[in-house]
């Protein structure tokens, strides 16, 4: 499955956007942010590729997160 993942600076904005996007009925995870980031609090919100444009919105709306960007992830699994 294609996934996005939403990426912070803080621990905080991670826990409180991945709050907000169950608020709005978007299905979500948090995550260890994958090492070829780098540049980030450790954890990351991961969510359908489908709701990409209502978390871009809800990103947008809230200029106060420590908000660092939004990556494509593939959930691959081994068999």
């Amino acid at each position: 499955m294609n996934y996005c993942i939403a990426v912070f600076k803080s621990r905080s904005a991670t826990l409180a956007f991945a709050r907000l996007l169950r608020a709005h009925n978007i299905p979500c995870a948090i995550i260890n942010t994958p090492n070829r980031i780098g540049h980030a609090c450790g954890i990351s919100v991961k969510f359908l590729n489908e709701y990409m444009v209502k978390a871009r919105d809800l990103v947008n709306s809230r200029l106060n997160m420590s908000f660092s960007g939004f990556y494509s992830y593939n959930d691959y699994m081994k068999i």
